[in-house]
């Protein structure tokens, strides 16, 4: 029997109730063939010929779709519904991820180590003797019935690690009540909201009566330092249609966008799909079509919609020359730069090689490097931030020392005085950029097994 001769399908959607969870309906004679796959792939039956898949990391669309392939590759046609496609392919983050050096695969790999240490105590395979609460989250010990190890539990749901092995449960259980006496308790903790959901997941698939959709929460009004990115490449195809005297080209790979002024002097660099909290724009000034820079820009991918059009409107007004290149940046032009956060009562601070001025709300931040204006023109002298910690800013802006003191003065005047708009995100997922989202009135993804393609 070859592959494509297999009579099975493999419908694969959303699960009704439980926003991450996904459903796979099978038909065909051989239907069999693929519900044993899915089985041991963890999925759950909840009826016949239906499985569950439920995770406690939310990864169930990563994994739906890791699924469809290998059906895929077994000669089994498997159709993904539009709206399953778009979860797919949306891309997100947790929110206040407590290790943020991770990257999204890296995060994966540890929420997948969580999984299967839910799955190997919901399967009776490790056996918990008792648990506790350190003061910032659960901790747990137990035994795994199999090999005999016993280990020491840290963290809850897709964070939850194993933080160290012992020869013996009695070892191990010494340990643990040495170090958490006061809050030891014997057995498995109680269930997590989350496990709580996955196993609700796991037993049903009716779909909810119908509820009138609740009202989307108003954008709040905030500083401009703490809005919304919105569309940056909006905002940059404005400009340009605005102003006539700057001409756009792109890359051959569609990547970037180049913006240059008719005098070829000024320039601006977008990367388009740069992550948050890299590099997505770079504006830069020379005093020559062919000469060195006089002075730069950066600014990250999550830079607010307000402050990117300030710097914009600046160019605009054609003072993007207005620089002391050749002079050392002198205490006057740092008071004029900063002349409107001092105004609007920005801290004012000096450490060592570093001036600082700091939003009363701490929130947004400007930052002076005395010696990297001193030792280089193309340095970083100037950092503007803004987010809950200077040390993992939401966004970041960079600029030389001899940008103009007139460019950052209105910087300085839009992060004091400026407002902008800001959505409220739900609590958990962060919603980041979608890619390649299929809308939802087109038919649905049918994958062929003789050719593997969607058709």
């Amino acid at each position: 029997m070859t592959p494509s001769s297999i009579d099975a399908h493999v419908r694969l959607d959303t699960h009704p109730t439980h926003p991450s969870a996904v459903i796979a309906t099978l038909t065909g004679a051989q239907a069999h063939i693929p519900h044993m796959g899915l089985e041991a792939a963890d999925w759950h039956v909840v009826a016949k010929n239906t499985l569950v898949l439920a995770r406690i990391d939310h990864e169930e669309p990563y994994w739906a779709a890791d699924a469809a392939r290998e059906l895929i590759a077994s000669g089994i046609a498997v159709e993904i519904t539009p709206r399953l496609r778009e979860a797919i392919d949306e891309e997100w983050t947790w929110a206040d991820y407590p290790m943020p050096w991770c990257t999204r695969t890296e995060i994966r790999e540890v929420s997948a180590e969580a999984q299967k240490i839910y799955d190997d105590i919901r399967h009776g395979l490790l056996l918990i003797h008792a648990h506790a609460h350190d003061g910032h989250t659960t901790v747990a010990v137990g035994t795994y019935l199999t090999t005999g190890e016993s280990v020491y539990l840290h963290g809850e749901n897709h964070l939850r690690q194993v933080a160290r092995t012992f020869d013996s449960p009695a070892k191990a259980l010494v340990d643990f009540e040495q170090l958490h006496r006061d809050t030891m308790r014997p057995g498995p903790a109680p269930l997590t909201d989350t496990e709580r959901a996955a196993a609700e997941a796991r037993t049903t698939v009716d779909t909810p009566p119908a509820e009138p959709e609740p009202p989307r929460p108003e954008p709040e009004t905030v500083p401009s330092y703490a809005a919304d990115p919105g569309d940056h490449d909006a905002l940059l195809d404005d400009f340009l249609d605005s102003h006539g005297n700057w001409e756009k080209w792109r890359t051959w790979s569609d990547e970037t966008t180049h913006a240059i002024h008719e005098s070829q002097t000024l320039r601006i660099e977008r990367t388009h799909d740069a992550p948050a909290h890299e590099t997505a724009w770079t504006i830069a000034a020379y005093e020559t079509p062919v000469s060195d820079r006089m002075w730069h820009l950066t600014a990250t991918g999550a830079t607010p919609a307000p402050v990117l059009q300030e710097l914009l409107d600046h160019l605009a007004d054609g003072d993007g020359w207005d620089t002391a290149i050749g002079r050392a940046v002198d205490e006057k032009a740092v008071t004029a730069s900063t002349k409107p956060l001092v105004e609007a009562g920005w801290k004012h601070t000096v450490d060592g090689r570093f001036i600082r001025w700091t939003a009363p709300s701490e929130d947004a931040g400007v930052q002076f490097d005395v010696f990297a204006a001193e030792r280089s023109s193309s340095s970083a002298a100037w950092t503007v931030w803004a987010g809950a910690d200077p040390g993992r800013p939401a966004w970041v802006l960079t600029a030389s020392p001899h940008t103009p003191s007139s460019l950052l003065a209105g910087l300085s005047g839009n992060l004091a005085h400026g407002v902008g708009v800001r959505q409220t995100q739900p609590a958990g997922r962060e919603r980041r950029t979608p890619l390649g989202i299929t809308p939802p009135d087109t038919p649905a993804v049918v994958a062929s097994p003789a050719t593997g393609r969607a058709r």
